[in-house]
């Protein structure tokens, strides 16, 4: 069976000595995020992850849930009970507001315990998910009414939430959304219509569960102007904000998953479900967009939290399967074969893994920060600053960060060779619920159209050219830096590479816009590729700081830190090149056949 221990230990490198979190005390939420209260939320998810949820993430696979004749769901052994401990100790409240039950921490820490929990089990650490990313929509376009009565339930875990938008006939163009709602006398609406791959859609986890819903409105225009975000809860609220009377929202069916079987994905069936809207009328997806982005980066945490998981697994597999003889000699000459640990080939996968993993959590955690900056900050310029950096990062960090990740989840998968692809060793559920993390909250492909035709360009290119200054300040401000001059080369040749690649967009994509869209999913990876390797420079500056102190407590750990920063620039920084090969070779080819030729 499978195992799980949670990075305390680099996740406090990153924020004490990379990332400086406490220079943020300033920040509302940040003065009570003291050092030891740090240290006891990371403590306390790290045993709840790795003692309550790991343990039934491989039963929860194999039991899945079930679906009842009166359109009920029931959720794996073990999760219910899970949940009940995860809210009695206020973990889902803890980055919401004051106000509504919150403990308004930063949302730096929220992410961190959201990675323990992706990679512990991943279809349970969906359910709060949903939930707190339905409260940001509610907190940031509810009305005031509407926030007081639907937050502090999802603040206490009492009700769930979830987010309804694909249908079966259109999933990434909602302009083609049918499901409609039709206006009552009472201010209230009814909704009709059937959504489909709704996570969480259904289950026995709370008393309540809040559905909001993207619909148009009679009379509405078409396309994406015309749609509205409605809250349509699963039993209407009594008028002491309790649940009442059953709404005309079922689920008709559970999905049959490749993964996350643990999950209720439903499809759900509106008929006359009585709604309320949810901001101004036909601006329902600029609000569902702040669902949709804490989404899309909880997603490329869960694509994160699978590659660790994998590669624990893996490594502990490496360490101790005896396997043939290490082409320098024997290692283990009292036994008849070595463990395979000692080949090359085995430790350039796991490196490959653990180098991606750790620089992906500093940007991750990085991007978090900008967040808090961005939601809390009193300057305006940091919080302009913040706003772009999340704007750019959020493609980059699902894309990237899933596409490897389950890339990674394969190789771990085939560290074990044969029992890899046995299901008692667990690593096939890594690889099967990783895979989700590519298509939902926006597939892949379309997180690179986003980058290249929305974000680079947007405001001049003040997001993009403020990530090239940063970089290009640490490589001068560091030239001279004898510790980081292995790593420097490779990442200002990195850097040049993306700032051609994007320079090479603005030259011919403008004029035809396939070149654009032919070169987009390498010039994302591009573009993470050298974010990463920009959190390693960071990280191996920082351990190299601490080294040269003289009050390192644990020297091996910043000397790993250094010789995974150089693996990274020597192994994976030279992709930059091939990257920008194919963005400059534009879409001639891609483009030259006939639909019929394929």
């Amino acid at each position: 069976m499978p195992s799980y221990t949670a990075p305390v230990k680099d996740v406090t490198f990153l924020l004490n000595d990379v990332l400086d979190f406490q220079r943020h005390g300033n920040l509302p939420g940040f003065g009570d995020a003291t050092p030891d209260l740090i240290e006891a939320i990371l403590g306390e998810g790290a045993r709840f992850c790795e003692e309550v949820l790991a343990p039934i993430n491989v039963s929860g696979d194999r039991e899945g849930c079930t679906r009842h004749d009166d359109g009920s769901v029931t959720t794996p052994s073990g999760f219910k009970e899970a949940y009940r401990t995860y809210t009695e100790n206020g973990w889902i409240a803890l980055s919401m507001p004051e106000e509504f039950g919150g403990q308004g921490l930063p949302t730096t820490l929220n992410t961190i315990i959201q990675e323990f929990m992706s990679a512990a089990n991943l279809a349970w650490g969906m359910y709060p998910g949903l939930s707190q990313g339905a409260a940001a929509a509610l907190l940031e376009h509810a009305s005031q009414e509407q926030k007081e009565l639907y937050l502090p339930k999802l603040a206490s875990g009492d009700w769930s939430g979830t987010m309804n938008l694909t249908e079966p006939h259109c999933g990434t163009d909602l302009g083609l959304i049918k499901t409609k709602a039709v206006p009552q006398a009472d201010g209230s609406y009814k909704i009709t219509g059937q959504k489909i791959f709704i996570s969480a859609g259904e289950h026995d986890l709370t008393s309540n569960i809040v559905h909001l819903v993207l619909a148009r409105i009679e009379g509405a225009p078409e396309g994406t102007k015309g749609i509205s975000l409605f809250v349509a809860p699963k039993f209407l609220p009594d008028a002491n904000g309790e649940p009442g009377e059953r709404n005309a929202v079922s689920c008709g069916s559970l999905e049959e998953k490749m993964g996350i079987h643990g999950n209720a994905t439903c499809v759900m069936n509106y008929d006359g479900a009585t709604g309320w809207l949810v901001g101004e009328e036909n601006r329902g997806l600029a609000a569902m967009f702040v669902m949709m982005n804490e989404a899309r980066l909880a997603v490329g945490v869960q694509g994160l939290g699978q590659s660790e998981v994998a590669y624990q697994n893996a490594a502990a597999y490496a360490r101790e399967r005896l396997q043939g003889r290490a082409l320098s000699g024997p290692q283990n000459p009292g036994g008849k074969a070595d463990p395979i640990i000692v080949h090359p080939d085995v430790r350039r996968t796991l490196m490959s893994i653990r180098a991606f993993n750790e620089a992906a959590r500093g940007l991750v955690l990085w991007t978090a920060l900008q967040s808090d900056i961005a939601h809390r900050s009193d300057d305006e310029a940091a919080r302009q600053a913040a706003d772009d950096h999340m704007g750019l990062m959020t493609p980059v960090i699902k894309g990237v960060l899933t596409d490897v990740g389950f890339d990674n989840a394969v190789a771990a998968q085939q560290m074990l060779g044969g029992h890899g692809y046995i299901e008692e060793w667990g690593m096939s559920q890594f690889v099967r619920d990783a895979r989700i993390a590519m298509i939902y909250e926006g597939a892949n492909g379309i997180q690179a159209l986003d980058l290249v035709g929305r974000k680079l360009p947007k405001n001049g290119g003040r997001a993009v050219m403020a990530f090239f200054n940063e970089v290009g300040s640490f490589l001068k401000d560091n030239k001279d830096e004898a510790t980081l001059a292995p790593l420097l080369g490779p990442l200002k040749a990195g850097l040049d590479d993306l700032q051609t690649a994007t320079m090479w967009f603005m030259n011919n994509a403008m004029a035809k816009p396939d070149n654009a869209g032919a070169g987009s999913t390498d010039y994302m990876h591009l573009f993470g590729t050298v974010a990463l390797g920009y959190m390693w420079a960071r990280m191996a500056k920082a351990a190299a700081a601490a080294l040269a102190s003289g009050e390192a407590s644990d020297a091996a750990f910043l000397e790993t830190k250094l010789t995974l920063a150089k693996h990274f620039m020597e192994r994976h920084m030279p992709e930059t090149a091939l990257r920008l090969a194919r963005v400059s070779a534009g879409a001639e080819t891609i483009m030259g056949l006939d639909a019929e030729a394929f």
